[in-house]
């Protein structure tokens, strides 16, 4: 079964991830296929806007951890062709063109939340759960989070979503100015396409391009992402990486093993960057 589904309906291309039984949780085939979906939206005259949803009762409830404790190990060796790379999207929704809506249907967890906040426009289902809880599986943010949350929410909000993992509803969301729009259930992918379909329609294609490109350049998405990525595979190498992931399947408290005094990668830092 595909991972990932596509439609066209009034000028708006309509991505669905699909792992429903999964609650969508993200692995190496379901980012590939979500890349190519990307591409071919951003490279068709017949789409003007972009809504990615999720089938089923979630958006993306994060990294699949099936693996346990080698969720984050170097080359992913008990899931071939899984590791992190195959993981990791090379095309994302700030490259593509045109308007891209995240219709956030469920919980939103994980790369399942970095990745909607890589979309223009979020729209939240008020029972929805948004979680970056990288600290609460001993890993880190990724997608250049570090730069664009503090621009969307603020440094302080940024901070307290980050750092602590919590989950947030969409009612929440849309306070903080995670959430444009916040609706009831089924409504949220229909108020979703509703939008894509007015911008597709009503807007100019070039102008929402080059307005776009201008507002993605000034986050500063390519040095935070330089940044962040060695800082990213070095973390996934530790044992809190493990032991965030193996606490979270055996429901109890993590035991980290790391200080962040002895143990903090000072050479990461002292490069110059």
């Amino acid at each position: 079964m595909a991972e990932v589904l596509t439609e066209i309906r009034d000028r708006v291309a309509i991505i669905t991830l699909n792992r429903p039984d999964q609650l969508n949780a993200w692995n190496g085939a379901l980012c590939a296929q979500l890349d190519a979906a990307l591409r071919r939206a951003a490279d068709d005259d017949r789409v003007g806007a972009v809504v990615i949803t999720g089938a089923g009762r979630a958006f993306c409830a994060g990294a699949d951890l099936s693996s346990g404790g080698d969720t984050f190990a170097d080359g992913g060796a008990s899931r071939p062709g899984d590791d992190l790379e195959a993981r990791t999207p090379k095309f994302l929704p700030w490259d593509v063109p045109k308007p891209v809506i995240a219709a956030i249907n469920g919980h939103a967890v994980g790369v399942g939340a970095t990745y909607a906040l890589a979309c223009d426009i979020r729209f939240v289902a008020a029972s929805a759960k948004i979680a970056f809880v990288f600290s609460r599986r001993g890993m880190l943010a990724e997608l250049g989070s570090h730069a664009l949350l503090p621009r969307v929410v603020g440094l302080s909000n940024a901070s307290d979503l980050i750092l602590s993992g919590r989950p947030v509803d969409g009612n929440e969301a849309g306070r903080l100015g995670l959430a444009t729009t916040c609706a009831d259930g089924d409504a949220t992918k229909t108020l979703a396409i509703e939008r894509a379909a007015e911008m597709a329609t009503m807007s100019a294609p070039v102008s929402m391009a080059i307005s776009k490109r201008l507002l993605w350049e000034g986050v500063g998405l390519d040095a935070m992402r330089t940044r962040e990525q060695p800082l990213f595979d070095w973390v996934a190498e530790q044992p809190d990486s493990v032991e965030g992931v193996v606490s979270f399947l055996e429901k109890r408290t993590p035991e980290w093993k790391m200080s962040a005094v002895a143990d903090f990668p000072h050479d990461l830092f002292d490069d110059g960057g």
